[in-house]
């Protein structure tokens, strides 16, 4: 591991008097929240970033800000303004180039900034997993037009995935059948990812046995020098295109997980900087294919927030900040199961929590969202148990006892 991007620290200072780490989070979601809490744990100054006000990770940092993030110039202003000693990105819709630009004028960006724009492309994703880290992944295809579409879609075969190029948690993804939905699809995926791009990528579809993502840790050791720490499998399925459930471990054959193992350690390799990076895989029998990766706590690591010790979150922090970990770590046989909006409209109300957290071993993490539209996250029900089956049990009749109700305040939400 070379050029790391932040320094072996044995002491951290007091926030708001100019001593504590300052970390500026862009990205004010249910991740960047729990990010937000973990790194104040461990005395770091946080201030909390979104393109909307009330954001979760707003709801508990030292103070935030209310931008648009993928501005170039509204970015750079509130990074020369504030100063931070790491700018984190916790979500896709940042300008990457700005942050290249900032990076080769001395601010530190986690993982880095190359890392962080490659893997908000996905074109430039695949080829960097192609071509460097050198990992099996599904056939694909870049297209332009929906003619390309049509004809990448023919070469590839039927099914086919059409994806856009900057997306995260299925948006902008569509399952394509058969030539008459490939218009559709290629309208969805250029025009709903979470920047509109008319690149979009055309994928073969995989039969495979599960998905799994991988929590990858590049950190230091308590020997001050850079190391790397797989986590468990963590198996995950979307019913639709959407993160819907979780659960770690998830035991497969040794041979499977230790060409897990070397995927995810390849292309965080490619990738560098300090931080934890989800590594989604597909396995198929005895084969594993590389998917996409994150770099960033995933969405599918919030059941380590019952699973292990020190979650993806705490992990993060940890290493960003230049703390050490030993790792890895004993794990608890955990599941995470999303709480949705059924509705639209501000101000959602979640009700029924008495039923959901009447079984022991639950958790609820409700993320305190403004506004809800249909199948939003508005929480997650965290379970253990003696066994992956009963705990993803508990967190999928948890979450399903929660209800999700719009109201509608007579006076507007308070701004202080």
């Amino acid at each position: 591991m070379s050029n790391p991007p932040v320094a072996f620290r044995e002491r951290i200072g007091s926030p708001l008097v100019g001593t504590a780490p300052r970390l500026l989070l862009l990205g004010s979601g249910e991740l960047g929240r729990e990010i937000a809490i973990e790194a104040m744990r461990l005395g770091a100054e946080v201030i909390a970033v979104d393109r909307y006000p009330h954001a979760p990770a707003m709801q508990v940092a030292h103070r935030h800000r209310v931008l648009p993030m993928t501005d170039p110039a509204e970015l750079r202003a509130v990074v020369e303004q504030e100063r931070p000693d790491l700018i984190v990105p916790e979500i896709e819709q940042v300008a990457t180039d700005e942050l290249v630009r900032l990076e080769s004028e001395g601010w530190t960006v986690i993982p880095n900034a190359e890392a962080t724009r490659i893997t908000m492309d996905r074109e430039r994703l695949r080829r960097r997993a192609v071509d460097l880290a050198r990992v099996p992944t599904s056939r694909f295809a870049v297209v332009r037009s929906r003619t390309e579409a049509h004809a990448a879609a023919r070469e590839i075969g039927f099914p086919c995935l059409f994806k856009s190029m900057m997306s995260s948690s299925g948006h902008g993804m569509t399952r394509v059948d058969a030539p008459t939905q490939v218009d559709a699809a290629y309208a969805e995926a250029s025009e709903h990812g979470r920047v509109p791009d008319p690149r979009v990528m055309v994928e073969e579809f995989l039969r495979f046995d599960r998905e799994v993502t991988m929590l990858t840790l590049r950190h230091y050791g308590p020997d001050a020098r850079p190391a790397t720490t797989v986590l468990d499998p963590i198996a995950h399925v979307r019913p639709g295109t959407l993160y819907h459930e979780s659960w770690q471990p998830e035991r497969l054959p040794p041979e499977v997980e230790a060409e897990l193992d070397r995927v995810a350690r390849r292309v965080t390799d490619s990738l560098g900087g300090f931080g934890i990076f989800g590594v989604e895989c597909f396995v198929a029998g005895r084969r594993v294919y590389f998917s996409e990766v994150s770099p960033r706590p995933h969405d599918t690591g919030l059941v380590t927030l019952g699973s292990q010790w020190n979650s993806e979150f705490a992990l993060h922090a940890r290493a960003i900040l230049g703390l050490p970990y030993l790792g890895p770590e004993p794990t608890t046989p955990a599941a995470a199961h999303v709480i949705l909006a059924t509705g639209s409209g501000p101000a959602p109300e979640l009700g029924g929590l008495g039923d959901a957290l009447a079984e022991p071993g639950v958790r609820l993490y409700l993320f305190g969202k403004p506004e809800a539209y249909p199948d939003r996250r508005l929480g997650v029900a965290v379970a253990r148990g003696a066994t992956v089956d009963e705990a993803r049990r508990r967190a999928a009749e948890a979450a399903h006892a929660v209800e999700a109700k719009i109201t509608y305040p007579s006076e507007p939400p308070r701004t202080g």
